[in-house]
């Protein structure tokens, strides 16, 4: 594996305005949102807004996905971002969220997931998982992807193809009259043949009109995960995979998640609505 050194926190810009017009989620400005108690099941009016906010954030993340590179600040990145949503009318979705002080998650190398976008300089060799989610017509959309810096080497280079996989299978797995706990089946068994870990406590999760509607998406066998899937439920799976343990810390910040060993991890996800006959992907470009 690269021999870079750990990561350390960066320094902060000032919180990115958004223009007044564009609709805030509920939660802005609130120590957490509202608890949902809505249903899973979405109307054909909701899922079609989330496929307008899918898109819009598959195409944020794509556009700072284009800057990438040796040199470039996760800072930058979620700039790009967030130029984008506001831009498309969107709220970016983490901006404010349990006071959330930016509008992705850039997550570097050994960072499992929520890492702040700050000054720290992307090296050749790294991975870094940019997670991005827009919020227009009062819904949500949510996606996620690691990318590679410049020269990345082979082991962590299969991590991330293979993170990728992971979740292509599961989302191929994912139909009505299943269990949730299938999608987490399909995920361990697969990560299990090249022995890389897999994360327990960070989850994927139900997502409509709530960031995070209360429903969890379990990425390994749980036991507990016994909702049956039906069609109109709208939720994501984001497997994320470490060449180590699954065990994690957690920063100062309350946010920023590594893996307990320091070992690289990597994660890739996607909002999805379950049909008749499987699922659609509400989060393409």
């Amino acid at each position: 594996m690269s021999g870079q050194s750990l990561l350390v926190p960066g320094e902060l810009s000032p919180t990115r305005s958004v223009p007044g017009n564009i609709r805030r989620p509920e939660y802005v400005g609130k120590p957490a949102p509202t608890p949902y108690s809505g249903p899973e099941v979405q109307t054909p009016e909701t899922i079609e807004a989330m496929r307008v906010a899918g898109r819009i954030a598959a195409q944020a993340m794509a556009e700072a996905a284009k800057l990438i590179a040796p040199g470039v600040t996760t800072d930058e990145l979620d700039r790009v971002a967030h130029a984008y949503m506001c831009d498309h009318g969107a709220y970016p979705s983490t901006l404010g969220y349990r006071g959330f002080p930016k509008s992705l998650c850039a997550s570097i190398n050994e960072v499992i997931c929520h890492g702040i976008p700050d000054s720290t300089v992307l090296r050749d060799g790294d991975i870094v998982n940019l997670d991005v989610t827009a919020y227009i017509g009062g819904v949500h959309g949510d996606n996620n992807a690691t990318y590679l810096v410049g020269e990345v080497d082979e082991e962590s280079r299969l991590l991330v193809e293979r993170t990728r996989e992971s979740l292509n299978r599961a989302i191929k797995a994912v139909r009505p009259g299943r269990q949730i706990n299938v999608i987490g089946r399909v995920i361990e068994s697969y990560a299990k043949r090249f022995g890389y870990g897999v994360v327990r406590d960070f989850t994927g999760h139900g997502i409509n009109s709530s960031f995070h509607s209360g429903l969890i998406i379990p990425h390994y066998d749980s036991p507990h995960a016994t909702t049956v899937v039906e069609p109109g439920m709208t939720f994501t799976i984001e497997p994320m995979l470490t060449l180590g343990t699954h065990e994690y810390d957690m920063w100062d910040d309350g946010w920023t998640v590594v893996t307990k060993d320091r070992k690289r991890t990597a994660q890739f996800e996607h909002t999805l609505v379950v049909t008749d006959t499987g699922a659609e992907i509400l989060t393409l470009p």
